[in-house]
């Protein structure tokens, strides 16, 4: 968008304010209100932060320049249930250069080398929330009749959350962010709406701005969302589960309809998925981040009987006890949970894929057994590896590895050095 489009499309929309928008290191939005008329100012010299005071910035208070977000026009968007605002993402700069430690940086830089061959990498993603009400201090989900032992798919689950759901589709397809299915989930309280695919960038701006408007619409109507791994114990929890695949302009490149395994996969998609699996200890540090993420990738079933989360590093065909899924001609990956940084995660995902892809690995022959009914020597036998129990084994393996981190640089020891803490 041009400054001229900009500044026709924001008088034409009444809009009075503009959030410089951007994440910190956990994904979290950071925000300033900036006057509709300092537009080109957010565009070319950026809105200013006192980077000490976001986390994982690598920033001190005394030596640093300021953080500047400096937004990309292309985003610029209304903010539908804040009427006389409008929304731009922003990357971070310091020294009039992008910033190393902002992961929407830091993913623009991984995304080069896909872009360097011609190539788009596309992203699906699927946000899983729980929908809350407090109660005398208890967290409960919102709908007091939201009971039933097997609650997935539940008509009156999903009628009577209506309200919520239906505003949250509505502002987002008011900015061509394009719901295509909305469900309640396998929890008391947990619900999905699905959107349309889009390049891997864009994908993670949707992501973001979902959860901002999930966040304070459920607050208008006094509810809470949480994107919160495992709010229950005794319940299934809340994923991101992430599709893939890469195109050319042309053609879907993961997609090959002769493929003798029967899954519709390229050479170039096998050499992904083996990227995928070779470092899926260290990707399970940053596409599940807190403590709390080791809760829902137990080994172990939940009390409805059915767990979508995965703990097993294996890929199959429509097989979701495994951490990859082939649902024909694109990737699922099952591992990242809806507290995660998506430009971080997604990040490292590109980095793993391209190990594979670069190295030519081979993933092995798919397994489609029900791998949560498989004993420790089955698993043994089939060479399959359990992801990480909790975090502290999942760091480690971070630190561990080498491809990872020099893909991803110095925000990756930020981000070890806050988990740790954690």
């Amino acid at each position: 968008m041009s400054h001229s489009e900009a500044q026709q499309f924001l008088k034409e929309n009444e809009v009075k304010y503009i959030l410089a928008q951007f994440v910190d290191i956990h994904g979290s939005a950071k925000t300033k209100s900036v006057p509709a008329e300092h537009y080109k100012t957010v565009v070319t010299d950026g809105a200013g932060f006192a980077g000490f005071a976001i986390w994982g910035m690598g920033m001190t208070p005394n030596v640093d320049a300021d953080y500047m977000a400096v937004g990309d026009p292309s985003t610029l968007s209304l903010v539908p249930w804040q009427p006389g605002y409008a929304r731009i993402a922003c990357d971070g700069h310091t020294h009039g250069k992008p910033h190393e430690y902002d992961t929407r940086v830091v993913l623009k830089k991984q995304l080069e080398q896909i872009t360097a061959r011609g190539w788009t990498f596309y992203t699906g993603m699927e946000p899983e929330f729980s929908l809350l009400r407090k109660v005398e201090g208890k967290i409960l989900p919102a709908d007091p009749g939201d009971t039933l032992s097997k609650p997935c798919y539940d008509y009156k689950g999903l009628s009577r959350a209506r309200v919520f759901l239906e505003r949250l589709s509505e502002s987002l397809r008011a900015v061509g962010i394009d719901v295509y299915q909305i469900d309640h989930e396998d929890a008391n309280g947990q619900f999905e709406i699905n959107y349309t695919f889009t390049d891997a960038l864009t994908s993670c701006d949707h992501y973001t701005f979902f959860k901002m408007g999930a966040a304070e619409i459920a607050a208008e109507l006094g509810l809470i969302c949480s994107f919160m791994p495992k709010p229950f114990s005794n319940r299934p929890g809340n994923g991101l589960h992430i599709h893939m695949s890469i195109g050319d302009g042309k053609r879907n490149l993961f997609e090959d309809k002769s493929d003798k395994n029967g899954l519709a996969l390229s050479k170039l998609a096998y050499h992904w998925t083996a990227g995928l699996l070779k470092h899926a200890p260290a990707l399970a540090a940053l596409c599940c981040p807190t403590v709390n993420s080791y809760k829902r990738l137990v080994v172990g079933r939940s009390l409805t009987g059915t767990t979508w989360a995965p703990a097993y590093i294996c890929y199959g065909g429509n097989n979701r006890s495994g951490m990859i899924r082939s649902p024909g001609g694109r990737l699922e990956l099952r591992l990242p949970d809806a507290s995660c940084n998506a430009y971080l995660a997604t990040a490292a995902v590109i980095a793993a894929g391209m190990d594979g892809v670069n190295n030519e690995l081979d993933p092995g022959a798919p397994n489609n057994d029900n791998l949560y009914d498989y004993s420790q020597a089955q698993l043994d036998a089939a060479g399959i590896r359990v992801l990480p129990q909790n975090l502290h084994e999942a760091l480690v393996a971070l630190e561990k590895d080498e491809v990872i981190r020099a893909a991803l640089g110095p925000v990756v020891d930020e981000f070890l050095r806050l988990k740790h803490m954690e």
